[in-house]
């Protein structure tokens, strides 16, 4: 798996793949994004052996080393090119593949997408994705020990859709 720079002090607008040149594939109706385009990155600063101090530690991580939307906002414009991506963009969202939560990287290009709306959103109702509560199953399980951070991270990357069943979670 790709290992990305980790969070820095200050993030800088990453490029991204060409315009039209990432497809979205399609898995029960549910939109994933194109593996050669977003094939996730990791974070070097998250391993097994210091979740307690990292993802899993109380009071948070995420907000720590997240990129400011300054930053994410001229991203996810490119990378809504990249994917040929037309719809609202206040209806998607600039995902990462391997969640913060889960030790992905923060703005590395190969970890993140433009993730259209779930099939059945109500445009102009904001965000809304079925991916972020496999994510939180998935931090849970890694944080009680009951899956390696190593496996919840392939199996998101492999397919968010399947990752809990591929994990016995489901």
């Amino acid at each position: 798996m790709a290992v990305g720079a980790g969070p820095q002090e200050h993030y800088t607008v990453q490029q991204q793949p060409a315009a039209g040149s990432c497809h979205y594939r399609y898995m029960k109706g549910e939109p994933l994004e194109d593996p050669t385009c977003t094939p996730g990155a990791i974070s070097p600063a998250v391993t097994q052996a210091d979740l307690a101090s990292t993802i899993c530690r109380k009071g948070g991580y995420t907000s720590g080393v997240r990129p400011s939307t300054y930053v994410t906002g001229k991203e996810k414009k490119l990378n809504a090119a990249s994917y040929g991506f037309t719809g609202r963009m206040g209806d998607a969202e600039y995902d990462h593949l391997i969640s913060l939560q889960l030790g992905g990287d923060p703005n590395d290009y190969r970890n993140l997408w433009v993730e259209p709306a779930d099939p059945g959103h109500k445009k102009g109702s904001g965000v809304n994705n079925a991916k972020d509560p496999v994510e939180t199953k998935l931090h849970t399980a890694v944080c009680k020990g009951t899956v390696t951070l190593a496996a919840a991270q392939q199996a998101i990357v492999t397919d968010w859709t399947t990752a809990l069943s591929t994990l016995h979670l489901a």
